[in-house]
C-alpha cells in the first residue's frame, strides 16, 4: 500500500474506533456513575475530536505538490502533531481537576454491575491493538503524526488499566480507588502530550538529526569511490523530513561531466535514505586546500577504512 492510502485509512480506522468506544463508555458512565469509566469516557471525547483533526491534517499532507508548495505539503505534520497534544493536556487537565475534587469532598460513586469493568477491559484491548497498527504505519511511513498517534493510544492502554484497578477496588470495598484512578488516568494522558510535543518540536525548530543517521548521511558520500573527503555537512529537520548540504572533495583532473555524475551519485546515495528528502552536494576540487576537519566525516572515514 503507497504511503497516501496508508496514512489516510489509519486516519479513518482510528476515528471509527474512537467513536466506537466513546459511545459504549458514554452509556456505561450514564449506568453505573463512575468517575473512572467517566474520565476514560472524556478522553475518548478527545480522541474522537482530535481524530477528526488528524483526519483532515492527513489529507492534507498528502497532496501532491503544488506552485505554492512545491515540495509537497508534509511539513504540515507536526502541526497536526501539536494540535493532537494540545487536545490531549485539555482532557487531562479536566479530569484531574474533576479527580482531585473528588478525593477532596469524598463524594465517590460507585460502581456496580459488570459492565464497567467489562467495558474498559474492552477499551483496553482495543487501544492496544490500535497502537500497534498506528505505530507500524507511522514507522513504515516516517510519519509523526501517525506515531504521535500510536503514543496516544499506548497511553489509552495504560490509562483503561488504572482505570479498570480503580472500579475494581472501588467495587470491593475502597471506594477511593476510583478517583484515585482517575488522577492516575489524567497524569497518564498529560504525559502522553508532553512526549508529543517533545517529539514534534525538533521538526519544527529545524533540528539535526540523530547522530546516528548524520553518520549514515556522512558514509553514503564519503564512500563513493572518486570522493576524497567530505565537509560543511549540514542536516536538518524540515517538517518530519531532513534536508542535507554537503561539500565532497574531488581530484581536480575530472571534466565537468565527471564532476556533474559524481554530484548525482552522491545525491542519489544520500537520497535512498527514507527520512531525506532534498540534498544539495558542492563538489570541490581536492587541490584547493579547501578541507575543514568534521569529526563525524573523519569517524565515519575511519569506520570505512576499518
Amino acid at each position: 500500500m503507497n504511503r497516501v492510502r496508508a496514512m489516510r485509512r489509519v486516519g479513518l480506522v482510528v476515528l471509527a474506533v474512537n467513536l466506537l468506544l466513546v459511545v459504549t463508555k458514554l452509556l456505561v458512565w450514564q449506568q453505573s456513575g463512575s468517575l473512572a469509566v467517566g474520565s476514560e469516557a472524556v478522553n475518548s471525547l478527545t480522541d474522537v475530536g482530535y481524530s477528526v483533526v488528524i483526519v483532515a491534517g492527513l489529507y492534507l499532507t498528502t497532496q501532491p505538490p503544488d506552485s505554492q508548495h512545491p515540495h509537497g505539503h508534509e511539513r504540515i505534520e507536526p502541526f497536526v502533531s501539536l494540535f493532537v497534544a494540545v487536545a490531549i493536556f485539555v482532557a487531562g487537565g479536566l479530569i484531574l481537576w474533576r479527580a482531585l475534587e473528588s478525593l477532596y469532598t469524598g463524594d465517590v460513586a460507585v460502581a456496580t454491575g459488570p459492565w464497567a469493568i467489562l467495558v474498559l477491559a474492552f477499551a483496553g484491548a482495543t487501544k492496544f491493538l490500535l497502537y500497534r497498527y498506528c505505530l507500524r504505519i507511522g514507522e513504515v511511513h516516517n510519519s509523526p503524526s501517525i506515531v504521535a498517534t500510536a503514543m496516544d493510544n499506548r497511553n489509552d492502554v495504560l490509562t483503561a488499566g488504572a482505570a479498570l484497578v480503580g472500579v475494581a477496588g472501588a467495587q470491593a470495598g475502597y471506594p477511593l480507588l476510583d478517583p484515585i484512578a482517575a488522577t492516575v488516568v489524567a497524569i497518564g494522558i498529560i504525559y502522553s502530550g508532553v512526549d508529543i510535543v517533545r517529539d514534534n518540536v525538533e521538526y519544527l525548530v529545524g533540528g539535526a538529526p540523530p547522530e546516528d543517521l548524520r553518520q549514515e548521511i556522512i558514509h553514503r558520500a564519503i564512500t563513493h569511490p572518486e570522493v576524497e573527503g567530505v565537509h560543511d555537512v549540514i542536516a536538518h529537520y524540515v517538517g518530519p523530513e531532513i534536508d542535507v548540504s554537503l561539500h565532497v572533495e574531488v581530484e581536480g583532473d575530472h571534466t565537468l561531466l565527471e564532476a556533474h555524475d559524481i554530484e548525482s551519485d552522491v545525491v542519489q546515495r544520500i537520497q535512498e535514505v527514507p527520512e531525506v528528502d532534498d540534498v544539495f552536494v558542492h563538489v570541490d576540487p581536492r587541490e584547493l586546500g579547501e578541507w575543514k576537519d568534521d569529526e563525524a566525516a573523519r569517524l565515519a572515514e575511519s569506520a570505512d577504512e576499518n
